[in-house]
């Protein structure tokens, strides 16, 4: 491929290069998340802020991990991905947002992703529709029962990605209204806990790089309890979300130790 930074080794998106980041990687979407998440780490350094990707790397529990972050959506998701494997990581937990679909899914509760639909776009360029953008089950574990050991109210299973947020919010005033609504209405059916924008992209792309990748996400509200009539509850904290990602990291650590022995 061509070397885009005009230096060997240095990342062209991240601006990062090899010993810059450790295995283990956070990514939140807002680059202003990453100097909050950074501060669970000991001795956290900026290492890089380019365009929407800014790379904190610390240590917890004596192991080298880095939080990095990714922007909106699929693409930069991914790319953010490539350039950290490139850089030695091999683990990530995407940390980020999401709505609720499932009407036992409320504000301020947390969903860990167990797979995505793919309905967007980026993840068709990494592999045929027919193979399922599916979280590395260790990190799935992980997450899970730092979720429950915490005490927070968690929901784990499929959720749905698109690329257009508006597509979602406002479907009625889409030309392609016919399917976004249609499509709603059977994620609706098939039981999917929230909507969101990366984990298709990042889990398929997972899948191809042979690295490991596991989401939680804050619910910030969902629609659907909405128009049912039921309580709303809007949460925008995602503290919670971060800690149980960082608690998982913690397990993956201990566990990754504890096979190499």
């Amino acid at each position: 491929m061509q070397n885009y930074s005009g230096e060997v080794g240095l990342q062209y998106h991240l601006q990062i290069r090899k010993g810059d980041v450790g295995r283990y990687v956070i990514l939140p979407g807002d680059p202003k998340r990453c100097a909050k998440i950074a501060q669970n780490f000991d001795d956290p350094k900026l290492v890089a802020d380019s365009r929407e990707y800014v790379t904190y790397t610390g240590y917890l529990d004596g192991e080298k991990v880095s939080v990095t972050s990714t922007g909106i959506g699929g693409p930069s998701a991914s790319i953010a991905m490539e350039e950290l494997v490139q850089c030695g990581a091999d683990t990530f937990i995407r940390v980020g947002t999401c709505g609720g679909i499932d009407l036992d899914v409320k504000g301020g509760d947390i969903v860990i992703a167990t797979g995505a639909v793919r309905m967007e776009g980026t993840s068709k360029e990494y592999a045929p529709i027919e193979f399922p953008a599916v979280a590395n089950l260790d990190v799935t574990n992980a997450l899970v029962s730092a979720g429950r050991e915490m005490g927070y109210t968690c929901h784990a299973g499929i959720v749905q990605c698109k690329d257009a947020f508006y597509g979602q919010h406002d479907p009625e005033k889409m030309p392609v209204s016919y399917e976004l609504l249609n499509k709603w209405e059977a994620w609706k059916r098939l039981g999917c806990k929230a909507s969101e924008m990366e984990s298709a992209a990042l889990f398929v792309a997972a899948s191809h790089l042979g690295v490991r990748c596991g989401s939680d996400f804050l619910v910030i509200g969902n629609q659907e309890r909405e128009a049912a009539g039921m309580e709303n509850i809007i949460a925008h904290e995602t503290e919670a979300a971060i800690q149980i990602a960082v608690e998982a990291l913690r397990k993956l650590i201990k566990e990754d130790r504890k096979l190499s022995e």
